[in-house]
């Protein structure tokens, strides 16, 4: 009997979150987890508006190539495999293709869909909305206001106060800890 509503959950998460198999399994180690490597990627930034607008065989370049395929070629990592699905963690979920802020890590909660979720970003500009109608499904894909990387779905089954649940790929999630940024912060300014 157990079983039978454990396999009802999972079909209903993925009429909500539909995934593909990623062309290679991603996994914890794969992920980022706090600080993506700028070195190989010159656009990446925390601080800058500035909009990107890069080939795909620059993005390729410059991307890892579980980063690239959620975010260039729109994938879907595997449910339940995101460490950030879980985390409790302060702090701020950016764009690990371009540096974006995306969202605070009070607006997250847990939806059981199988991927990270939040019901608010961090600003108007910081998403954009485009329509799917892949997959057989109506859905709303969101992007990095940035630099246009797949981020995931959003749906109008969340929480209060803004009833949305922004259902978003770990893998293009990059978490800067609150005290890690504060961190920063004082020794770019002098303090200490």
């Amino acid at each position: 009997m157990y079983l039978k509503f454990l396999l009802l959950g999972c079909l209903i998460s993925f009429q909500y979150c539909s995934f593909s198999q990623a062309k290679k399994e991603n996994t914890a180690t794969q992920q980022k987890s706090s600080t993506m490597d700028s070195s190989k990627n010159p656009v990446y930034s925390r601080n800058s508006t500035d909009k990107v607008n890069l080939s795909e065989e620059e993005w390729k370049k410059i991307l890892p190539s579980d980063v690239y395929y959620i975010a260039r070629q729109k994938g879907t990592e595997r449910p339940f495999t995101s460490p950030f699905e879980h985390s409790k963690d302060v702090g701020t979920y950016h764009c690990a293709a371009c540096g974006n802020p995306l969202f605070q890590s009070d607006t997250k909660f847990d939806s059981g869909c199988g991927w990270p979720s939040f019901y608010q970003p961090i600003s108007k500009t910081s998403i954009i909305y485009t329509p799917d109608n892949s997959h057989g499904m109506r859905r709303t894909e969101v992007q990095c206001g940035r630099c246009k990387a797949h981020l995931g779905h959003v749906f109008e089954d969340g929480p209060p106060p803004t009833g949305l649940r922004y259902c978003i790929n770990g893998v293009i999630l990059d978490f800067a800890k609150a005290k890690e940024a504060e961190k920063s912060y004082n020794e770019k300014s002098g303090k200490q």
